[in-house]
């Protein structure tokens, strides 16, 4: 038996967090997961993480990595070669597509090929305006502010 989780309760206390709450049900929704190709997700640093997946066959010119927004595309196509008859095929070739969400602020670092593995290096950098910045607390003995009078006219 299978639960879908109410966020309407959520949604009276919260704004701005639609995003995350159509993620959550979008994750809920998910029939059949895919495990080719395998990968791996690694937190690398405290805002450095690494994804790595096996892409064994696929050369350079058959994968491509894109991110639009905040989503990781990573695709696989190879061009397929008549070699003879198959009696037995456990090399996986087939194409793929591979979808990631990312958070606000990620972004791919670098991506690499190496024996079979696809490495993608992201990294999160918070815009210097959105990081916690510590606020002055005055003695009370400043002058207050200057408070600009206009002139009012009287019709």
């Amino acid at each position: 038996m299978r639960t879908e989780l109410d966020f309407a309760p959520l949604y009276r206390s919260s704004i701005g967090f639609d995003r995350v709450f159509n993620l959550l049900n979008n994750a809920q929704r998910l029939q059949a997961v895919d495990l080719w190709p395998p990968y791996d997700i690694v937190k690398v640093g405290d805002d450095e993480y690494a994804i790595t997946m096996a892409v064994a066959g696929f050369s350079q010119s058959d994968l491509d990595v894109t991110q639009e927004r905040n989503v990781l595309i990573i695709k696989g196509a190879k061009a397929e070669k008549n070699e003879g008859e198959y009696l037995h095929r456990g090399i996986a070739g087939q194409s793929f597509e591979r979808r990631f969400e990312l958070a606000d602020h990620v972004h791919v670092e670098t991506a690499s090929l190496s024996d079979g593995l696809l490495r993608i290096v992201l990294k999160q950098e918070v815009p210097e305006a959105m990081k916690p910045r510590r606020i002055e607390i005055g003695n009370g003995t400043a002058a207050p502010p200057l408070q600009i009078e206009s002139d009012k006219q009287v019709a």
